[in-house]
């Protein structure tokens, strides 16, 4: 597969001002990180209701209020996953997930029997898969940020490994297949290599597990360090298997998007980036990731 240039400045371009917001939403502060994952939740939602429309036509008969109640649903576990470094005065948004969260259990399943009575069961089955795979995900996405380690500022540097470590991954990935890529690695996504696959994982891993701890320990606080999660996590020693595992099902979540859109007979599941594609296109291996990552630092704390 040769190396496209246009395709390459294109994407570059691009991927320039989109860091820039990303790093803008995931650094500033813990509201700049609920907005743009909030953006990002509901972005992903409207982009897998179209694919799950045009692959199941029965899906396009939804009613609007199964259709948006959905992604409230979602949204209150966002706001629930805050848990006490949100309130506005005396409201805390934790509580206002879980009453909004109580509100869409008990009204959702009687509004979509009441007022969609023509519902199939298989629309119902590809909410619940939504709900999985991108609410869930994009929780579990809050919870690394607010958990013990935020308490000392250091909250946010969780969520950029596995960012730092899929964007790292799947540039080089690109570029590496491009020059030396002549295995493919799955029909479902022809474009990818096995060259091209391996060579982006050996670089994240090297990348972030050898060059992230220094700047950390540069703008962190040592003391912070040894008793928050991040501490534990910094040694390279436990980064190189948890980028191993990043890049690895990273690149799974992102065979697993190809699936979709192929079965949806579409290129790109969206156009939120020019050379990029949509917000599922973009964050189709983090979706997967994240989940992994959380239950990787909840058997850390244990420890």
């Amino acid at each position: 597969m040769a190396l496209n240039l246009q395709t390459l400045k294109t994407r570059s371009i691009s991927a320039i001002f989109f860091v820039a917001i990303m790093l803008l939403g995931l650094c500033y502060n813990q509201w700049t990180f609920l907005l743009l994952f909030s953006i990002i939740h509901v972005g992903c939602w409207w982009e897998y209701q179209k694919l799950i429309g045009t692959i199941y036509p029965a899906y396009k008969t939804i009613t609007a209020f199964h259709k948006y109640g959905a992604i409230v649903l979602g949204q209150a576990l966002l706001l629930l996953a805050s848990r006490h470094h949100y309130s506005l005065g005396t409201l805390a948004l934790d509580a206002v997930g879980a009453w909004l969260l109580l509100t869409c259990i008990v009204a959702l399943p009687v509004g979509i029997i009441v007022i969609g009575r023509n519902t199939e069961t298989n629309t119902i089955k590809h909410t619940l898969i939504g709900w999985i795979y991108i609410s869930l995900s994009w929780m579990c996405m809050q919870l690394l940020r607010n958990s013990d380690a935020s308490q000392h500022q250091t909250g946010q540097w969780i969520p950029i490994i596995i960012i730092a470590t899929i964007w790292i991954n799947d540039t080089m990935a690109y570029i590496v297949g491009s020059l030396i890529g002549k295995t493919p690695l799955a029909a479902i996504s022809p474009k990818k290599t096995w060259e091209g696959t391996i060579g982006g994982a050996i670089l994240a891993i090297g990348v972030v597990s050898l060059g992230l701890p220094p700047i950390v320990h540069t703008y962190v606080n040592e003391a912070a360090l040894h008793f928050s999660l991040l501490g534990k996590l910094l040694p390279w020693q436990v980064l190189v298997p948890l980028t191993a595992i990043i890049a690895t099902v990273g690149t799974l979540g992102d065979l697993l998007e190809s699936k979709l859109k192929r079965m949806a007979g579409v290129k790109d599941s969206g156009n939120m980036m020019p050379g990029h594609g949509g917000f599922l296109d973009r964050f189709d291996s983090l979706l997967l990731a994240t989940p992994i990552v959380w239950l990787f630092t909840e058997m850390l704390l244990r420890w």
